[in-house]
């Protein structure tokens, strides 16, 4: 369990002596775990967190008595820290690994990751509830301190994909942007609110009579319930207040009125009043802090009595909640500390700072990074802030705290960022971190505006090879050579020797400027350089796979694979995000071997990475691989809609720097769809010249196009990928041209270059023209063993195709399928099927490919007329 979260949080808090029983509220929770959420949910000091607490006391005392198979607790009381969702679901883990400490073992590896795979992390600890044999109830208190639509979207994941043995609890003074409605109606909310919480006439004098100890007559009782209308902390608060005045109850209940913030200020007034003057002073002083324990009010203090003052006003009740069994951690009624920190900001002003640094820097010294950095932010002292954010080397935001940091700057005025350049420089790495690309250039640009009147020490240079280390990243995501190489080569000018995090994310930059301008050497000598004074930084992870792409390129398709998984690897497991492309790389290499199903499953992982990532264009490569795939299998129609939808998401995020590479898909993918003249539209509008030459064969223009791939061939000397590709469709340009024993030199000559890693698809997707050529090879004994593997495929492939359909379902479809079904036989694309039916692409394609399994075909055209063979679709 990670040593910076506060143990605390994941106790169940300890219940008060004499409680009011509630056996009506204990029965409705029960009942409530035959569904997925109960919902407690009503404004502050109704009881919401002393009502689970006693639920739960009561599940612990009968499952004391019951065979192994019982209802286990995990507790998590959140606070506003907890808004990120990285430490969010690390409390959540924890809590978790209170019960079994198996749970969230492979999920807490992706806890660094950055963006942060939330659907998968989720996965993954889900999969570990559902292996467990026992219930499993998880408590999420005070939830409404939480306002993050990330935390909302990840607990409406958990409860769609909730196994039967975990239930949620959630107390919060607020509804939360979760599915309830839905919920409700399928039977699966259970929700008490304010009206169930209020204490009728009998309860309210059990708690005035038993639990506080007033000796008030049944009118009085009476009174004060109808005043309070039953609210527990109205009836808590007068309660103390008629502590030792009990001979003129009734002229105080009189005047008891008015909405409740008036009467907690007049309740709380007389409660804080009748303390001394040292209670006082300590209540204020610790009212900055969300929890407290002895040795931290002792620092904001400059006391010695911390601990014994604390015990003091945990046993006087005044508004301290102990939250471990040992009453070393508390914390203050949240109304009350409101209270005190209104009272603090009136009486004391001038002293509010020197209390947070004094709780920073206990907190630092303790190794709570984050609430440090937090008290520092509170002083307003932005040196100490900066220094936390810095973190020695690594900078916070780097740490899965971006959403601090970027509050934190947000809250700046200029004058502040520009008196301190080096927080411009901070601010623009953090949006890039998050993922905010498209503000970073102007938070850099205010950097450089702001460093124009500094001198050229080494804290400006450094700031300065920042800025261009920077810049190169920003560059490498729009794919300009330019200016990645005089940023990164800028950076590593400037940069300090050990500023090790901007000088390796310099070089790997350069060594991607140098792949895209096809220098395969210098780019491996780069990625190299990377990998060995990286450490374990995402750019080594993303240099491994660079050195992959390389590879690939190179034809050695093994050696790429192996460079691959081991991206994989370092990215750990679950992978993070960045290794996406390590996915699609093997995803490409399965399919060149013809393995088709590895093939898709590597690329459906690439996919579901995909969506945890904002403005990068791993999508294109993955529809591009996709469309390929999906040609393999006959589905021209399904290939054509995926490249529409990739064009449409590059022109969206302004990606069109891939649009070439999406056209080439296109191209093959509308000639295989015998739209011949759209094709050539398309390679002429986007000067493709190895489509051209395909839109050529398919004009039966062989000479131009065997005219074209000459030039091909001569610019392909050094690239083994292109020159293979080049030399199989000269084959088919020469055979078309009637030059057979030109047509099967150039044939050989692929061959040569593709038998040693084992390349297949590239003569399978060729069909039967190259189907024809590699026949007479074999009949002149050209490399026979190669030759008679890619023969014996193509003939697999044929008889598979020439199957009859299977006449009847073995394993129907399911009602959300026949939606997606209907859909596509109505010519929606899958983009347009996930909007009309609320879901996600990849949900959809999920479907599909199950549509396709069950019906026993591969392709859109041949589900459509199986379904209606088997009346699955409604009457045109």
């Amino acid at each position: 369990m990670p040593d910076d979260l506060l143990q605390t949080k994941l106790h169940v808090p300890r219940l008060r002596p004499f409680l009011v029983p509630r056996p009506h509220l204990i029965k409705a929770l029960n009942q409530g775990l035959a569904g997925k959420l109960t919902l407690i949910s009503a404004p502050a000091g109704f009881g919401k967190t002393t009502l689970v607490s006693s639920w739960i006391d009561t599940l612990q005392t009968e499952n004391a008595t019951l065979p192994p198979l019982s209802t286990q607790i995990a507790w998590l009381s959140l606070d506003k820290n907890d808004h990120v969702p990285a430490r969010f679901l690390s409390y959540i883990i924890a809590a978790l690994q209170r019960v079994d400490p198996h749970i969230g073992v492979s999920a807490r590896s992706m806890l660094q990751a950055s963006p942060l795979p939330v659907p998968t992390l989720l996965t993954a600890l889900l999969n570990d509830i559902a292996a467990r044999p026992d219930p499993l109830v998880l408590v999420l208190d005070d939830y409404h301190v939480i306002d993050a639509q990330p935390i909302d979207e990840a607990l409406a994941f958990l409860l769609d994909h909730m196994p039967p043995q975990l239930h949620l609890v959630i107390t919060t003074r607020e509804d939360p942007n979760l599915p309830l409605a839905r919920l409700r109606v399928r039977g699966q909310l259970t929700a008490v609110r304010a009206s169930d919480l209020r204490f009728d006439l009998t309860e309210a004098a059990v708690f005035l009579r038993q639990t506080m100890g007033l000796d008030l007559s049944e009118d009085n009782i009476a009174a004060l319930e109808a005043r309070t209308e039953g609210w527990v902390a109205g009836l808590q608060l007068a309660s103390i207040s008629l502590q030792g005045r009990q001979h003129d109850a009734a002229d105080f209940i009189d005047a008891f009125t008015g909405s409740h913030r008036f009467v907690l200020d007049y309740l709380v007034e007389e409660v804080l009043h009748r303390q001394s003057e040292s209670v006082q002073r300590f209540l204020l002083q610790t009212s900055i802090l969300d929890r407290l324990c002895g040795p931290l009010c002792d620092a904001v203090c400059l006391s010695t009595d911390g601990q014994a003052t604390l015990e003091a006003l945990d046993r006087a009740n005044l508004f301290l909640i102990p939250l471990d069994n040992e009453r070393r951690w508390y914390r203050y009624h949240h109304l009350f500390v409101e209270f005190l920190r209104q009272r603090l900001q009136q009486q004391y002003p001038n002293n509010i700072a020197e209390h947070e640094i004094r709780a920073s820097e206990w907190y630092e010294d303790n190794g709570y990074e984050i609430e440090a950095f937090q008290h520092a932010v509170a002083a307003n002292d932005v040196q100490r802030a900066e220094r936390l954010v810095e973190g020695g080397g690594t900078p916070m935001h780097f740490r899965g705290a971006g959403a601090y940091v970027l509050n934190w700057l947000a809250s700046l005025s200029k004058t502040e960022l520009d008196a301190s350049p080096s927080l411009w420089v901070i601010y623009a790495s953090t949006l890039l971190f998050v993922g905010q690309h498209l503000a970073v250039e102007q938070k850099l640009q205010a950097a450089e505006a702001a460093l124009q009147d500094s001198g050229s020490d080494d804290k400006t240079k450094d700031l300065v090879g920042r800025i261009a280390s920077l810049r190169a990243t920003m560059a490498v995501i729009q794919n300009d050579v330019e200016t990645i190489i005089a940023e990164s080569l800028r950076a590593q000018k400037y940069l300090h020797p050990d500023n090790l995090i901007y000088r390796i994310s310099a070089t790997w930059a350069l060594g991607v400027a140098y792949q895209f301008q096809g220098n395969r050497a210098a780019a491996s000598r780069a990625f190299t350089k990377t990998i060995s004074i990286g450490g374990d930084s995402i750019y080594v992870i993303a240099a491994t796979i660079n050195l992959g792409n390389i590879q690939e390129s190179d034809n050695q398709l093994t050696l790429a694979a192996k460079t691959y998984e081991n991206s994989l690897h370092l990215a750990g497991d679950p992978p993070q995000p960045i290794a996406c492309e390590g996915f699609l790389g093997l995803a490409r290499i399965h399919y060149e071997w013809n393995e088709l199903d590895a093939a898709e499953q590597y690329g459906q992982q690439c996919f579901q990475m995909t969506q945890q990532m904002d403005n990068v264009d791993s999508f294109v490569s993955y529809g591009i691989f996709l469309s390929r795939l999906m040609l393999a299998r006959g589905d021209v129609p399904g290939a054509v809609t995926v490249l529409d939808e990739v064009e449409e998401f590059v022109h969206h995020n302004n990606f069109e720097f891939r649009m070439p590479s999406v056209a080439d898909a296109q191209v093959l993918a509308l000639l295989r769809e015998g739209s011949v003249e759209k094709a050539a539209q398309l390679a002429r509008m986007h000067d493709l010249p190895f489509s051209q030459a395909r839109v050529h064969l398919a004009e039966g223009d062989s000479a131009s196009a065997l005219a074209i791939l000459e030039r091909l061939c001569q610019q392909a000397k050094d690239q083994p990928d292109e020159r293979l590709k080049v030399a199989v469709l000269q084959a088919i340009a020469y055979q078309a041209n009637g030059e057979l024993d030109k047509a099967l030199q150039a044939l050989r000559d692929a061959l040569m270059l593709a038998e040693p890693d084992g390349f297949m698809r590239i003569f399978l997707d060729e069909g039967a023209v190259m189907a024809q050529l590699l026949s007479d090879a074999m009949a002149q004994g050209m490399m026979p063993g190669y030759v008679s593997k890619l023969l014996a495929v193509f003939e697999a492939e044929k008889q598979e195709s020439d199957l009859p359909l299977p006449q009847a379902l073995i394993d129907p479809l399911s009602e959300r399928e026949l939606e997606v079904l209907a859909l596509v036989a109505a010519g929606l694309k899958n983009k347009e099927i996930a909007e009309q039916l609320f879901i996600s692409l990849n949900t959809v394609l999920y479907h599909i490919k199950n549509i396709y399994d069950k019906l026993g075909v591969r392709k859109r055209t041949l589900a459509i007329i199986k379904a209606r063979e088997l009346d699955l679709l409604p009457e045109e």
